[in-house]
């Protein structure tokens, strides 16, 4: 099997494979640092958009399983068409959590999403559209915080993998969801995320925008909440006040 991703997360499943005594083929990322090194003995080619290296894949795979782990890179023809079995752990719940985690958390706590959760499934040519063959799912209380769903979401990834990985490497369905009422399709990505400073009067805002010790790992997020503050403050209102001193300031305390 071949796994494309980034990050801990990426490296946790290949160490999990391997652990778990399957082949790991080929490890694809976009940064060096996810090379799992040469006492794992699995080769590591970093490159931006895995189609480009579809035929070295192709070559590589010996048993038709590619997974997609923490990946960004969107897989298209051929690599859609030569007949691997493509399945992708996503950090939400389907269809109602399409696209970036990073803003799907936020959007899901400000409509007030009663589930959140990690899905398994097939990868076809739509963004997070594939046939949706397990998930796990977790509630989301009314004082739930960016950062506590997120962490939370990126454990059940993991989990999900680990129940799974088996399965799939043998052929066979995992154990299919347990039947649910979807909730509203939604698709949030990096529009979404310019929109976000928008919903600032929302009551659940800072909740939704609680980034914390989740920072490190959603930097558009962190980037677009800088820039929403920085476009709110250049937009608001001046106003003269007197200082302690008497002098006037303009909307000015300090330098």
């Amino acid at each position: 099997m071949i796994f494309v991703g980034r990050g801990a997360l990426l490296g946790r499943a290949v160490t999990h494979a391997l652990s778990s005594g399957h082949r790991v083929d080929l490890v694809v990322s976009d940064d060096p640092a996810d090379d799992p090194g040469a006492a794992a003995a699995v080769p590591h080619l970093t490159t931006a958009d895995v189609n480009t290296v579809a035929d070295r894949l192709l070559v590589r795979c010996t048993d038709g399983v590619v997974w997609s782990i923490n990946n960004r890179m969107i897989f298209r023809a051929p690599l859609l068409s030569q007949g691997l079995r493509i399945y992708n752990i996503h950090n939400g719940l389907l269809p109602q959590h399409r696209g970036l985690p990073s803003a799907a958390v936020a959007f899901a706590l400000l409509r007030g999403d009663p589930e959140y959760g990690a899905t398994l499934h097939e990868v076809d040519a739509g963004v997070d559209t594939g046939r949706v063959l397990t998930e796990l799912r977790f509630p989301l209380t009314g004082d739930a915080r960016y950062h506590q769903v997120l962490l939370r979401g990126i454990r059940a990834c993991h989990q999900l993998f680990q129940s799974s990985v088996d399965s799939v490497a043998a052929g066979r369905a995992p154990q299919p969801p347990a039947v649910r009422e979807p909730g509203p399709p939604g698709y949030f990505g990096l529009r979404a995320l310019r929109e976000l400073s928008s919903y600032a009067a929302h009551p659940a805002y800072p909740r939704a925008t609680d980034v914390g010790v989740a920072a490190p790992f959603v930097p558009e997020l962190v980037e677009a909440l800088r820039g929403g503050r920085e476009r709110a403050a250049a937009t608001a209102p001046r106003s003269d006040f007197r200082t302690i001193d008497d002098s006037s300031h303009n909307g000015v305390t300090g330098r």
